[in-house]
């Protein structure tokens, strides 16, 4: 499948700012589902200053900087992105137990310089296991709290049902994936970036962001590696209705390592697999790392923010 998506950002300001620096994750990654043929930014009024980077987690980052006096800000990234379904390799089968995985996460040894500098004389398949070895010492770094997601007692309570003794993980995931989408309410009004986990866990209600960071921490609690995916996902119109532009909104999901396998995704919001109409921005160890824009303005005053996204098909 081929996309364009546009993404609108406005800021009203009620006052004149001087000076605004900011921050964008809006360019899709490449990786093995997806392919980013082009991305671009229209940016309103004109930054003095742009440059583009690759943060720690691989996600594209572009840097901007106005210094001239606004009263608005526009920011409109565009991409065009191609999805692979027949490349998904969703190893289902994978009936490693979630004790297993997090013996391993928790087991595996760090790499010494004297492994390393073996490699010419190894074989393959022990190239093949310490590449193995290098995957989930990188997936270390998903066990461990982070800024928005903090492992407690409630988390692990909700999560229990799940992770019945010796159950492959794969099933863990899946069965965690359903729960949270039956157990809990879609309702924007309900939280804001702010809002902890807790309330989310005792009001019973949220966004996908609020449900991404709950399976996060639930996996966590049991020593599992999992990270947080923004994207966006494709709307389809009902039946007889046109498809009505800029309706889409900005997605977001999670994924678990599963040694022996990868990273595979899931979405609570939608009790699905992502596939070819999910579209990934960037990952990592939560919202924190991923949003897609933020900045600081000297001035301005009072500000309103309109989000526009359209996901339209090419093909």
């Amino acid at each position: 499948m081929k996309y364009r998506i546009t993404h609108a950002t406005l800021y009203r300001y009620s006052q004149m700012v001087e000076l605004c620096q900011n921050e964008a994750r809006l360019q899709p990654r490449d990786f093995w589902r997806q392919q980013c043929q082009s991305s671009r930014f229209e940016i309103l009024p004109a930054p003095i200053d742009f440059y583009e980077r690759i943060d720690y987690f691989g996600n594209h980052a572009a840097y901007f900087a106005i210094q001239e006096p606004h009263s608005q800000l526009i920011v409109t990234a565009i991409s065009e992105v191609t999805t692979f379904p027949e490349q998904h390799a969703f190893d289902l089968f994978n009936r490693l137990s979630w004790e297993q995985a997090r013996s391993l996460l928790q087991e595996t040894p760090m790499l010494g310089q004297s492994q390393s500098q073996q490699g010419q004389n190894q074989s393959q398949s022990q190239l093949q296991n310490q590449d193995q070895n290098l995957k989930i010492l990188d997936a270390r770094q998903y066990v461990i709290d982070s800024p928005m997601v903090v492992v407690t007692q409630e988390l692990a309570d909700y999560a229990q049902p799940s992770f019945q003794p010796n159950r492959a993980l794969v099933d863990v995931v899946r069965d965690l994936m359903q729960r949270i989408y039956h157990d809990f309410i879609y309702d924007p009004s309900f939280t804001t970036i702010a809002t902890p986990l807790s309330e989310v866990l005792c009001h019973r209600r949220g966004v996908c962001q609020d449900f991404a960071h709950l399976a996060i921490g639930c996996l966590r609690a049991y020593g599992m590696a999992a990270r947080y995916i923004s994207g966006y996902v494709e709307t389809l119109p009902l039946p007889g209705k046109a498809r009505l532009v800029g309706a889409d909104a900005s997605h977001a999901w999670f994924s678990v390592f599963i040694p022996g396998t990868g990273w595979l995704d899931f979405d609570p919001t939608n009790n699905t697999l992502p596939l070819d109409q999910h579209i990934t921005l960037a990952w990592g160890r939560d919202y924190a790392d991923v949003t897609p824009l933020k900045g600081i303005a000297f001035g301005g005053g009072q500000h309103t923010l309109s989000v526009s996204v359209d996901v339209m098909r090419l093909e």
